[in-house]
């Protein structure tokens, strides 16, 4: 069953976070992800205004999104994220 990892993300040094971009979706295609929403615009429906940028992935399954995590390719891109941005990530199970 597919599954998600949602991150929201306050970019505070946009070169910086283009490196991690570049390092993380290498990570991403190598573990079976594809993005779904990459930072596009959004509308706030209820509630306090989103303002961080908001990306989805898909993976085949919840096990896969945390071996991609945890992965030595996706830690040596985090790394490139710090100081960059700060971000909260969850993995959730499709329905």
């Amino acid at each position: 069953m597919s599954a998600y990892l949602i991150a929201t993300i306050e970019v505070t040094d946009w070169e910086q976070y283009r490196e991690y971009t570049k390092a993380s979706s290498q990570a991403v295609a190598q573990y079976g992800g594809r993005f779904i929403v990459r930072g596009g615009d959004k509308i706030t429906l209820e509630g306090p205004e989103e303002t961080r940028r908001i990306v989805v992935i898909e993976f085949p399954s919840l096990e896969q999104v945390k071996t991609y995590y945890d992965s030595k390719e996706y830690q040596e891109a985090k790394r490139l994220r710090q100081g960059a941005a700060i971000a909260s990530f969850i993995a959730v199970q499709g329905a």
